[in-house]
């Protein structure tokens, strides 16, 4: 008998740090305007902060770039959120997402990649995950709409997508 594996869009892991990467898994998190409690980052300039509270990425891609030989695991990008089932290359600035029953997000942009990242990959090619240069790969920030608590395993849903263009980084 084979082992069904469970493809209903969730959250996988979430993720935090004292400041940069890896970010670490925990069993909980509260959400709030600022991102995830007990999350720091290393440059605000250009990470964290309202628009970029939290850093979402998918276990899908980690398993992709990790069949492809890279060193990549989830936190090691920095996502706070990871991310199971869920399309992130259908999502676009401006999509809402409900995490849980309590915390709702808006996407607000790409992830630019940086070299913080580059030891998730072999080759540290960071632009691997680069929105304009590999569509559909990026991590996306977003904004916390509903503040709650995070844990893995809760389900995720997409409550609406934007109209418009989409946004490259």
């Amino acid at each position: 008998m084979h082992e069904q594996r469970d493809t209903a869009p969730h959250i996988f892991q979430i993720n935090r740090s004292a400041g940069g990467v890896p970010k670490l898994p925990v069993m909980q998190a509260l959400v709030n305007s600022d991102g995830l409690e007990g999350d720091k980052q290393r440059n605000r300039r250009f990470h964290g902060g309202p628009t970029r509270a939290l850093c979402l990425f998918s276990l899908e891609m980690i398993l992709e770039l990790q069949a492809a030989g890279h060193p990549v695991h989830p936190g090691s990008m920095g996502e706070n959120v990871t991310l199971s089932g869920v399309d992130l290359a259908a999502l676009q600035p401006g999509d809402t997402l409900a995490l849980g029953d309590e915390v709702v997000v808006e996407i607000t942009s790409y992830a630019h990649p940086c070299q913080n990242i580059a030891g998730s990959f072999a080759d540290g090619d960071i632009t691997r995950v680069s929105q304009k240069l590999h569509p559909g790969t990026s991590r996306l920030y977003a904004r916390v709409l509903q503040e709650g608590t995070l844990r893995a395993g809760l389900p995720v849903r997409v409550l609406g997508h934007a109209a418009g263009n989409r946004l490259v980084e």
